[in-house]
């Protein structure tokens, strides 16, 4: 069980560090472009990392912790990351407006392409991995985890879409279209993570095998 504990470890920092960088180089290319799908993709992706590190902490330091205090915890944690999704949707959703009213037309990123892309690949593998991690675990958490991953894949092909169109076909109300969608994603992960008081609550119930499940690991 020891060796499945690092592999989550590991698997939980390789993606904060991956929501950082993927962030960060989103944002930049966003504000260079004007493309406001773009930025609410990396502000997306900060506070998904933000759900990762609970992940790291789970793993690290959860042994030391009773069920109580474990729980305690991470519903503190909750109300910031649900709070904050919904500041940035609020933002992601006036800015895609006011483009949309004002016929402000952003500029084709190839950069912001080629993270979509990225992110395409990397997600998914990160989906699989985890996903076969968590069931050997039977940890919830941690397979619940794995399917914000996955939502994160479809958020990178809708990106994909609007750059696209933006890119090749001229259609630039597509971006802050889809700005607005990700701003809908972000609400709704938002009222899930505050209705549910625990993160990665956004895709739904996880069930997994009851006697497998470590005790620090319930939910």
């Amino acid at each position: 069980m020891g060796n499945l504990h690092k592999r989550a470890l590991v698997l939980s920092w390789v993606t904060v560090g991956y929501n950082i960088l993927e962030g960060v180089v989103s944002i930049a290319a966003g504000a260079l472009a004007g493309s406001i799908a773009l930025v609410g993709f990396g502000l997306d992706s900060f506070v998904e990392s933000l759900s990762g590190l609970i992940m790291v902490w789970r793993f690290t330091g959860a042994h030391a912790l009773s069920a109580e205090d474990e729980e305690r915890r991470e519903r503190r944690a909750a109300k910031l990351v649900g709070w904050t999704f919904f500041i940035l949707g609020a933002y992601v959703a006036f800015e895609s407006a006011r483009k949309l009213w004002t016929g402000e037309r952003p500029e084709p990123s190839l950069l912001g392409i080629a993270i979509a892309i990225i992110s395409l690949v990397t997600m998914p593998t990160l989906w699989w991995l985890k996903v076969r991690t968590a069931k050997a675990l039977g940890s919830r958490s941690f397979a619940a985890d794995a399917k914000q991953t996955m939502a994160c894949t479809l958020l990178s092909a809708a990106l994909l879409l609007g750059l696209g169109l933006n890119a090749w076909a001229g259609l630039w109300q597509a971006d802050p279209a889809i700005g607005i969608v990700i701003a809908i994603f972000l609400f709704r992960e938002g009222y899930e993570t505050l209705h549910e008081e625990k993160l990665c609550s956004c895709c739904g119930p996880v069930e997994l095998d009851k006697e497998k499940e470590e005790p620090y690991e319930k939910e």
